[in-house]
């Protein structure tokens, strides 16, 4: 990956102040611009909140870089706005090539963010009276950078800005015992809970971000049962094509009933989370438009559990997956 930082250290953005090209404008303004729009369309004005959201905040602290020079201008608030939808910890950020230097290796499907720099060129331009123009020229040009949180191995001391008064929250013995040893990778960080299925691995809020121990053990419990249907485990594929569809909606519903049966067996309260209202929708044009999903539903979910409790037999449910239905 093509590293021009490692020749020129960036300077410090002011708006208006660079003289580009069309090209580079469109380039490197739009994607700041429409980076910022994003945020704040979200309700997040990074220029005033550079933490991570809810109760899992950080104290406030300047963006670096892999030499711990704070990063300036408009790079603070990229940074500041990528570190609160990532949830981030650390302020330490890096190309590609210096986390290689330092031993680092950028875990794969890790998404960088772009951030900005200016090199100062000078011009001559010898008018038809002979007078000499003499002027500088600021180049804007955009390359992308990695949190520390991102890369594994790296051969630095990263400092973790956690704020260190920050109470943890107590999380329940029996059910993070199941969890561990179903074998799955959970990662912390950010605001979202997902199952990443590419890199085959569970994406969590810090436990601090929920609001007890129960929501984020549900959570959880939800995201393991989209994890059962990796190719090497279950291989469910109930026809997802993209974000929204009616397979997409399928395995939605089967995780809930997944975290709903599995949260019952471990004697955990089933705690809504709030963007599952917005998949009601989805859920009910499934059901209105197929008298047997809700019972192949049960069944996938019901195999799934039974899947997680494969490192605690006793456990396993033995009553049959469902009533006809086949879940193949």
């Amino acid at each position: 990956m093509r590293d021009p930082n490692q020749a020129h250290d960036p300077k410090a953005l002011n708006v208006g102040e660079m003289i580009m090209t069309k090209t580079t404008r469109t380039d490197v303004y739009t994607r700041v611009t429409q980076a910022i729009i994003a945020a704040l369309e979200q309700g997040v004005r990074p220029w005033m909140k550079p933490w991570s959201a809810g109760s899992a905040a950080t104290r406030i602290i300047l963006p670096v870089r892999h030499n711990d020079e704070p990063y300036r201008g408009i790079n603070v608030l990229l940074l500041w706005s990528e570190a609160i939808d990532k949830g981030y910890r650390s302020a330490k950020w890096m190309t590609y090539r210096q986390a290689a230097e330092l031993g680092g290796q950028v875990r794969r499907g890790e998404s960088g963010c772009h951030v900005v720099y200016a090199n100062t060129i000078s011009t001559k331009r010898i008018d038809d009276d002979g007078t000499v123009d003499q002027r500088d020229v600021y180049l804007l040009r955009a390359y992308t950078v990695f949190n520390t949180d991102q890369i594994d191995g790296l051969a630095i001391q990263v400092p973790d800005h956690e704020d260190p008064t920050r109470a943890k929250l107590p999380l329940i013995d029996a059910a993070e015992r199941f969890f561990s040893a179903t074998g799955a990778t959970v990662r912390h960080g950010g605001n979202e809970a997902y199952y990443a299925e590419g890199a085959d691995f569970v994406q969590l809020p810090y436990p601090e971000a929920f609001k007890d121990a129960e929501s984020y053990a549900s959570t959880k419990a939800h995201e393991l049962t989209h994890w059962t249907k990796h190719r090497s485990r279950l291989n469910r594929d109930l026809g997802r094509k993209h974000f929204g569809d009616e397979g997409y909606s399928r395995e939605e519903l089967v995780a809930e009933l997944g975290a709903a049966f599995l949260c019952a067996t471990l004697g955990i309260t089933l705690q809504p989370r709030e963007d599952h209202a917005a998949y009601m929708g989805h859920w009910l044009k499934v059901l209105h438009g197929d008298k047997r999903a809700i019972f192949s539903a049960a069944a996938h979910a019901q195999r799934a559990v039974d899947f997680l409790h494969r490192s605690d037999p006793a456990l396993v449910c033995h009553e049959p997956a469902g009533v006809g239905e086949s879940i193949a």
